[in-house]
């Protein structure tokens, strides 16, 4: 039962960070039907910044929380600028393009931020600084450590401020209506350019979060590290209905609780046979049993009701 409780706190901290980065893929699915297939190299540019901005800061005396603070606070306006610019420069020119142009280029954008990402900060990983002292706690013979704490409450703070945002306010009511259909969104004086620019920066700065996040936690960033995390979130969109913000929230927890389980708890009984090597396959064997059973997702919903 220990290892169980264990690998459940596991799992939702890496289900909170998978579901931070399936909200920029969901968001930005339901507004338009694109895969935005390089949103996972902005994590990692999220994360390669704040690399270097703790980098610069460490020696100056600074406390350790306001250092990190400061390089989130640079990592997110770089992100967004990197989402507006790959919504303006490379995806609304094929906006009325065949599905198939738009989904190339952007895996394209993908490996250009890969290779810029390599020429800035090298093709070696890179050890995040740790400049906080971690502190581990204790709970229910399980061990959950402060930056556990920390992704788990700014994910979930994060997560109800952009439900807050979609389903409370005039740009979340200009979002959905522009997802529902952008022509009518149009005729009611929405403009649709301005909403689709606002959805991609949006999920830029979930992004940012994410990356500073996920380097802390693992403590190491890699030029990369966003294609498979972003490839997972990608999944966890789809389990819970791509185009469905709370179904990239409720997909995002589920695949990390599975890949958790999968790596701790099933690994150990089955003599680590199918230990960490093989995490992803436990994922994404419930991932195709899900899409197998209910194509559509778990909270999969009309495109009319997404943001």
């Amino acid at each position: 039962m220990d290892v169980f409780i264990q690998q459940v706190i596991n799992g939702l901290t890496l289900g909170a960070v998978y579901a931070m980065v399936a909200l920029g893929y969901t968001m930005v699915y339901g507004i338009i039907q694109l895969i935005n297939f390089a949103h996972g190299e902005v994590v990692m540019v999220g994360a390669m910044v704040a690399f270097s901005v703790i980098g610069a800061l460490a020696p100056s005396g600074l406390p350790p929380l306001a250092i990190v603070l400061v390089a989130a606070g640079c990592a997110i306006p770089v992100c967004m600028l990197i989402g507006y610019a790959m919504e303006r420069a490379a995806y609304r020119p094929l906006r009325g393009a065949p599905r198939l142009a738009p989904l190339i280029t952007a895996i394209g954008v993908s490996i250009i931020l890969q290779h810029l990402a390599m020429l800035i900060w090298s093709r070696n990983p890179l050890a995040f600084p740790q400049i906080i002292k971690v502190e581990s706690y204790h709970f229910a013979g399980a061990t959950i450590t402060s930056v556990q704490i920390a992704i788990l409450s700014i994910s979930l703070a994060m997560m109800a401020g952009l439900a807050a945002l979609v389903y409370r306010t005039r740009l979340g009511t200009a979002m959905r209506a522009t997802a529902h259909n952008p022509q009518v969104a149009g005729l009611m004086g929405i403009d649709a350019n301005r909403i689709i620019a606002l959805t991609f920066v949006i999920g830029a700065a979930l992004a940012a979060v994410a990356g500073v996040m996920v380097a802390s936690y693992y403590g190491i960033a890699h030029y990369a590290m966003g294609s498979q995390l972003g490839l997972k979130a990608f999944c966890a969109a789809v389990l819970g209905g791509i185009g469905n913000i709370p179904g990239a929230m409720l997909g995002g927890v589920l695949l990390g609780v599975v890949e958790a389980l999968g790596a701790g708890y099933i690994g150990d009984l089955t003599g680590n046979m199918f230990g960490s090597n093989y995490q992803d396959v436990f994922a994404f064997i419930v991932l195709i049993a899900v899409l197998v059973l209910r194509p559509s997702g778990l909270l999969g919903e009309r495109v009319g009701d997404r943001a």
